[in-house]
């Protein structure tokens, strides 16, 4: 079953990345933009947007930002109040993005919208992002009916030779194709892997990238459908579009994948694929394999807020 868009549409951007990804995604879609970030430099004064305060506090962190974020609530309520989905951006390899994600959907879901999510995984030698983009992650697929995921390590892993600079390009690049195709394509509900490659191959190359990618995030027997997006498909043979038709159908099951041509004067491939079973997100955080129906203090993540009690210390 194909998840269902309804207008109106709010486009969400957390944080830095965030925030750049949904002012794109706004002018894509025609919508609506609101920018949440604990920087006031991530936000516009041409958009929409939220400033969370950590008041004096320079350089917060995860529990902080988070704690901050409930603190502003109801005016996060009173935005999103009159739209219909709510199309959420983040990058959980950055602080602001996994803070606030999974308070910010939590909230969606609570006011009954269709919600969306964009979710960036960070690098592997980002050791000290790894638990918290694991956990928010987790937090983020169980307020969505749609989350969709892109790996910046498993991308870096196909292209080793990249930098990181260029991964970011691309993975922009690949989630700005999904969100133009939102009102024509059929997207599932759940999980769903975004892969990509660079730029420059030929299309067989990059499938064959795609793929690898893919299979870095989850095993070939969780993957259940996959849409191609063939990007400038008009500039490419229609022999060769044949071929990576027949080429994915061999391994992903004519039944379960589908092809779609966007324009662009480059030529690539972008693969969605749903996912149903485990991923290697799970592992980043070393609870994930308890089950949410055995896990004590699921209801509210873990968040730091200023209680002001005059407390003294006891020697």
């Amino acid at each position: 079953m194909s998840l269902q868009i309804k207008e109106p549409i709010l486009v969400i951007g957390l944080g830095g990345v965030g925030s750049k990804l949904a002012i794109k995604a706004k002018d894509a879609l025609n919508s609506d933009c609101l920018l949440i970030s604990n920087d006031s430099k991530d936000l516009s004064s041409k958009n929409d947007s939220i400033h969370i305060s950590t008041k004096s506090v320079v350089n917060p962190s995860v529990p902080l930002i988070r704690g901050s974020t409930y603190m502003a609530a109801d005016e996060i309520k009173s935005k999103i109040a009159n739209y219909s989905t709510v199309i959420l951006m983040s990058n959980l390899a950055g602080k602001a993005g996994a803070a606030m994600a999974p308070v910010v959907s939590e909230m969606c879901k609570e006011s009954d919208k269709v919600v969306v999510s964009f979710a960036i995984m960070p690098f592997k030698y980002e050791k000290d992002r790894i638990f918290n983009s694991g956990i928010s992650l987790k937090r983020v697929r169980e307020n969505s009916e749609c989350t969709i995921v892109l790996d910046n390590d498993s991308l870096l892993e196909s292209n080793p030779d990249l930098n990181s600079k260029t991964c970011y390009d691309i993975a922009n690049s690949a989630i700005m194709h999904v969100v133009k195709s939102l009102s024509t394509s059929e997207i599932s509900f759940e999980t769903n892997i975004l892969t990509t490659s660079k730029d420059g191959q030929n299309i067989e190359e990059s499938l064959r990238d795609s793929l690898k990618m893919l299979y870095e995030n989850a095993p070939p027997n969780a993957v259940k459908r996959s849409m191609l997006y063939v990007v400038g498909g008009s500039n490419i043979p229609v022999g060769v579009i044949n071929s990576i038709t027949n080429l994915t159908n061999g391994i992903l099951n004519e039944s379960n994948s589908q092809i779609d041509m966007t324009s662009s004067n480059e030529s690539k491939i972008v693969m969605l694929s749903s996912i149903q079973g485990m991923t290697k997100f799970e592992k980043y955080d070393p609870l994930g394999m308890i089950p949410q129906e055995n896990t004590l203090d699921w209801t509210t993540p873990d968040c730091s807020i200023d209680c002001k009690l005059d407390l003294y210390q006891l020697e």
